[in-house]
């Protein structure tokens, strides 16, 4: 299962008003591990940055004055992520830009969404911490995630931020504990998440018994029951027996 988590930088708020992608970060998964494989890149807009983007990002025309135009990154980025689940916070808003930038150079190059699959993590939040912030930097404090680097907003850092994020919410559903304190299975609350590095060397393996498997398959039900059918865990059972 590949995944890429993706963010982006740009010009303002609206592309329908004309605003433009000024930074893509992409970070890929591989059935649920952060492997090297990066896209970054930066890009000129081939217009002005408003000042209150500037100040979210850090990044100047001046800077970018020297980078590839969209146009020129096209066919690299598309064949980065295509045939990929592409995992952004906030989707629609990254979506929407991406595929304006598409549409700019012609129909051939079609949408997004007709080169990869998309996931929303805000949505998922939202449905597993209703009434609460739900932002990058929120969810951070909530699963103890360092982000004591984020100063500014950057598309590949926060696309590194935003995959221990995403890991840590779908390593388990939220649960009571005895003490009544809410937790969340699969994190320690006061322990930062950290990624294990790829060149560790291989974990023995042990085979569960039968009655660990039952009991493993009694859980999941529970879980699914419980989640309203969506325990992740159950649903890559299923594609990896296929």
């Amino acid at each position: 299962m590949r995944q890429i988590i993706l963010d982006t930088e740009t010009t303002g708020l609206e592309p329908g008003q004309g605003h433009r992608i000024i930074e893509i970060g992409c970070v890929e998964l591989l059935n649920r591990r952060v492997t090297d494989h990066r896209y970054h890149q930066y890009l000129n807009p081939e217009r002005e940055i408003d000042e209150g983007a500037v100040e979210v990002h850090g990044i100047t025309s001046d800077f970018l004055a020297d980078k590839p135009r969209f146009a020129e990154s096209v066919e690299d980025f598309l064949d980065f992520v295509r045939g990929a689940e592409l995992v952004i916070h906030n989707a629609p808003f990254d979506v929407g830009f991406i595929n304006a930038e598409l549409k700019r150079l012609g129909e051939r190059w079609g949408s997004i969404e007709d080169h990869c699959t998309v996931l929303d993590t805000l949505t998922m939040a939202r449905q597993l911490h209703p009434g609460q912030k739900n932002n990058l930097d929120a969810l951070c404090k909530r699963y103890s995630i360092d982000n004591s680097q984020r100063d500014l907003h950057g598309a590949l850092l926060d696309a590194e931020i935003l995959a221990d994020v995403y890991l840590a919410m779908t390593g388990g559903q939220a649960k009571l504990s005895l003490g009544g304190a809410t937790e969340t299975a699969g994190v320690s609350a006061g322990s930062p998440v950290r990624r294990v590095s790829p060149d560790r060397a291989p974990l023995p393996v042990i085979q569960a018994t039968e009655d660990e498997l039952a009991a493993h398959r009694r859980r999941l039900e529970a879980i699914g029951k419980t989640s309203g059918g969506k325990c992740v865990w159950d649903t890559l059972e299923k594609v990896e027996s296929e």
